[in-house]
């Protein structure tokens, strides 16, 4: 069974035993013939919310929250449409706002790539920094006593319209609406409150699950707070195209649209597997080893206790070298002391989240990782086992598991997030 594996920007082609072999992938829904045309239509008949055109004054100022580099947003198809809506603002009131979190800025040609490059040259763009203070506000606290700083652009604006893409999140539920505002535009205080080691351990922060979830359930505080004058969620195939789009109330627009991705991005399954072979969707989702993890988590919910997990992420941008994570990674030699170590007292940084996500799926399991951005004693320094045939290093742990054992592909990683009849 040729099964191709999102790896990069070509692909990984991996032949898999036919009779051993669960192989989860979305439901493939095709792109809206017209996705341009159906973006227009959202936002002509927006839910709970009145038509974009009509929400904004020709002397106010407008915010637009947009994903950075790290998340494949149709943002090239999508934004021309909102800013033809804005065709009565003058272009120097918005500001479109890259919701970075604490990821590295992104760079002009990332930009250009993202957004086209007339868009680019002709708008005023924001690259939200979480770091640097002076270009924060405080909006006080929300319920669990979480910090709120948010960029002054988004809130000093007169209106704030989010863009986002949903699809299952592995701590956040999901991604899209609310995330655009927090973390996307918060401070690194509220990141840090957001992620710290109690949130992350959370049993409800995870995939799929969004009340009852203390990560998602703040974030929606938060952006209560904030102020969300107008949203636009989309859903995506594996080809980027949109296949769902609605526009409106923050909250009813993400509802909407989780609850279609649900239907086609999460599969249930009644066992586990002995070996579940997955990738992080390949570019941009799997630059690096941080954003990897999401891969292996999409695994890790379907995989035995003691099984194998074989990760194929070309991590191009290293583990990478911005940030603490390979700091933090490194201070310990196994999963458990890790996570002893993030659960002491005053013990919270900078990407320690990842961390423990990575460190919590390996009590689970074995990973191994087939990489060209790392070398093998890079992949070993980030306690995971190198391999350079995913086909092989399938076979050899088919083997190890037994004569009935049986392997799992997600070759779309967590474009599909597969879960057991106990844990919907």
């Amino acid at each position: 069974m040729l099964v191709n594996l999102a790896y990069g920007r070509t692909g990984l082609p991996v032949d898999f035993p036919d009779d051993r072999t669960t192989v989860i992938q979305p439901t493939f829904v095709g792109g809206l013939p017209d996705q341009q045309g159906a973006i227009r239509e959202a936002l002509e008949h927006p839910t709970g919310t009145a038509r974009l055109r009509d929400l904004v004054r020709t002397d106010q100022t407008v915010a637009i929250s947009v994903c950075d580099i790290t998340r494949p947003m149709p943002s090239a198809t999508l934004l021309p449409v909102v800013l033809e809506a804005l065709a009565h603002v003058p272009t120097a009131q918005i500001a479109i706002m890259v919701a970075s979190g604490t990821h590295r800025a992104t760079t002009r040609e990332e930009l250009i790539e993202m957004f086209g490059a007339e868009i680019v040259d002709r708008n005023r763009i924001v690259i939200h920094d979480a770091f640097d203070e002076s270009e924060l506000v405080s909006l006080g606290e929300v319920e669990g006593g979480i910090p709120v700083w948010l960029n002054r652009n988004w809130v000093e604006a007169d209106v704030r319209i989010t863009t986002g893409f949903v699809e299952p999140h592995f701590f956040a539920g999901f991604s899209g609406g609310p995330k655009l505002v927090a973390p996307g535009l918060a401070g690194f205080e509220t990141i840090m409150r957001l992620h710290d080691a109690e949130m992350i351990g959370h049993p409800q922060a995870r995939w799929g699950v969004v009340e009852g979830n203390p990560i998602h359930d703040a974030v929606r505080r938060i952006a209560a707070r904030s102020g969300v004058d107008f949203s636009i969620d989309v859903a995506i195939n594996r080809d980027r195209d949109i296949t769902h789009v609605a526009a409106g109330e923050l909250f009813a627009v993400h509802r909407a649209v989780r609850t279609v991705v649900k239907r086609t991005a999460m599969q249930r399954f009644t066992r586990p597997f002995d070996v579940v072979v997955t990738t992080n969707s390949g570019y941009p989702l799997d630059q690096n080893l941080y954003q990897s993890i999401k891969g292996m988590s999409a695994a890790a919910q379907v995989v035995k206790p003691n099984g194998v997990i074989v990760c194929a992420s070309e991590c191009a941008d290293g583990y990478p070298d911005h940030g603490e994570f390979l700091d933090i990674l490194t201070q310990r030699h196994t999963a458990d002391a890790l996570l002893e170590m993030i659960h002491e007292p005053g013990h919270n940084r900078h990407d320690q989240w990842e961390v423990q996500m990575q460190a919590q799926i390996q009590q689970r399991a074995e990973v191994l990782l087939k990489t060209d951005g790392l070398t093998d004693d890079q992949v070993r320094s980030a306690h995971l086992t190198p391999i350079h045939d995913v086909a092989a290093a399938t076979r050899e742990a088919l083997a190890r598991s037994g004569p009935d054992a049986q392997v799992c592909v997600l070759p779309e990683g967590p474009q599909t997030i597969p879960y057991l009849a106990d844990h919907a």
